[in-house]
Formats: C-alpha cells, sequence, structure tokens
C-alpha cells in the first residue's frame, strides 16, 4: 500500500473513531463536565504512552499552549452539548468552524474575506440560523449554543496548531490533560459506575479521544489537506448515524435542512480552498 493511500485510511480510521463520540456520552448518565474528564484522563495517558514510544519531545510554546485551552474548550463544549441537544445538532454546529477562523483572521490579522468568504459564512450562518429557530421550537437551544461554541474553540484549534511553533500533538496531549486533572474529581459524584457506564468511558478515552488524535496526526502528514478535509467531512454523518441506530435518537426536518447547508457548504469551501491554491498561500 503507497504511502499516500495509508496515510488516507488512518484519516479514515481516525473519523470513525471520533464519530463514536455522540454516541457514547448519550450511554453514559455523567454528567457532561464528569463525561469529558474522564475521558480526556484516560485519552491523555493513552497519547502520553504514544509519545514515549515514538520518542517525540512535548513542545512548549504560546501556539502549543494556546492550542491546548482551545482543546480544553472544544472537548468540554462538546460533552456538555452532547447532554443539552441532538447529537446531529452538536456535531454539526461545531462543524461550522471554518466560519469563525475567517472570523478571527479578519479580526486579528486584518485578513479581508473575499466574495468566497462570505458566501460560506452567509450559508453556514444560514444553516445555524434554521438549527436556532429548531432549538426554541423542541427546546434545544441552549445545547445549540454549547454546540457553536466549541465551534468557536475548534476553529481556535485550527488556527494555533499552525505555524513554526506550533505541535499539533503536543496541543492535544497538554490540553487533554488538563481537563482531565482538573475535571475527573466530578466523577467522585456520580452513583452509577456499572460495567456498561465504565466501558463506555473507556471506549470515549482509549478509542474516541486517544486513538483517534493519533491516527489523525500520523495519517494527516502524508494525505493531501483536500483528502483529508472530505475524509474527515464522514464525522458529521456518521456521527448521528450511530446515535440514531443504537439510541433511537430522531433528527429533526428543520436540523436536517440546517445539517445539508452547513455540511454541504464546509466541504465545497474546503474543495475551492485546495484547488485555488489559496491553502498553501496562507500557510507559507
Amino acid at each position: 500500500m503507497k504511502n499516500e493511500n495509508r496515510s488516507a485510511l488512518f484519516v479514515f480510521l481516525a473519523s470513525v473513531c471520533f464519530s463514536t463520540g455522540g454516541l457514547f456520552i448519550k450511554l453514559i448518565p455523567w454528567s457532561g463536565l464528569a463525561i469529558n474528564g474522564a475521558r480526556n484522563l484516560i485519552g491523555s495517558a493513552v497519547i502520553g504512552v504514544y509519545l514515549l514510544a515514538v520518542r517525540h519531545r512535548i513542545v512548549f510554546s504560546r501556539q502549543v499552549l494556546i492550542g491546548a485551552l482551545s482543546m480544553i474548550g472544544v472537548t468540554t463544549l462538546f460533552a456538555l452539548a452532547n447532554k443539552m441537544t441532538t447529537a446531529a445538532n452538536t456535531i454539526v454546529l461545531q462543524f461550522t468552524a471554518p466560519v469563525f477562523v475567517i472570523l478571527f483572521m479578519a479580526f486579528f490579522y486584518h485578513q479581508k474575506p473575499g466574495r468566497i468568504d462570505l458566501i460560506v459564512c452567509f450559508l453556514v450562518l444560514l444553516g445555524v440560523l434554521l438549527f436556532f429557530v429548531d432549538g426554541i421550537q423542541v427546546g434545544n437551544l441552549p445545547g445549540n449554543i454549547l454546540a457553536v461554541l466549541s465551534g468557536v474553540c475548534y476553529a481556535g484549534v485550527f488556527m494555533m496548531n499552525t505555524g513554526k511553533k506550533a505541535d499539533a500533538i503536543s496541543s492535544c496531549f497538554l490540553g487533554q490533560l488538563a481537563a482531565g486533572l482538573i475535571l475527573t474529581p466530578l466523577c467522585l459524584r456520580e452513583t452509577d459506575f456499572s460495567l456498561p457506564v465504565i466501558s463506555s468511558v473507556l471506549a470515549l478515552g482509549v478509542i474516541q479521544v486517544g486513538g483517534a488524535y493519533i491516527l489523525f496526526s500520523i495519517g494527516i502528514r502524508n494525505t493531501p489537506p483536500v483528502t483529508a478535509s472530505l475524509i474527515a467531512g464522514m464525522e458529521p454523518i456518521l456521527n448521528p448515524l450511530l446515535v440514531a441506530l443504537f439510541y433511537g435518537e430522531q433528527i429533526t426536518p428543520l436540523s436536517m435542512i440546517g445539517c445539508a447547508i452547513v455540511f454541504c457548504t464546509v466541504l465545497a469551501y474546503n474543495v475551492w480552498l485546495e484547488s485555488s491554491g489559496r491553502r498553501q498561500r496562507e500557510k507559507g
């Protein structure tokens, strides 16, 4: 198997691992904060073992630390949102991160958005508006807001994990370790420590957090960005599908329309970035 094909396979496996988060979080009868603490502590241990095995030194820099803070925000808000709204709403609203990257680049780095950027912002915000209208109708509004904030933090991860002093795996490890140490004590307030619950917590930490980020960090090295973005785009599809199949959670028609708008717009935008060569210019 060629290196590029093998790397693409790793990205695909990472997407599958990531997509299990919604289901396992739904199955665990703990608070979102307790779940996030436990899964991050386990995930950081898995990544720590990997770093030792490959002899990768942890990088400490401003970009890495801000990336770590963004990682704490992403995982915490994602876990909370999953408890307050549907898995589909949570993952798709988190998928709005590219829009916030555009806004952050304009605000902090004074990079004026182009016509395509503005169209993308409009379409994604239109999709988000449908989620909020649906949230008001069915009582999911607080969870939808947290999911959007998760997308804001995810944008921070994308921005701070690029540059000479950035190191994505170090940001993942430090962010997950910090979240684990801070939030895991909240597990002592929980009462259900049955085998199914503990098994789901372990699966979250080992598969959905630790294993997924290791697979993704390996696969992204030799996978073309457009290919990686398209493969990673499977997560917003697989995540709610698994929850619907094994948890019975239904997706409302209005949310499905919003999902289609956000998902298709973000994927098309990633393809356009690659085909236009703009992504390479931004990195350079």
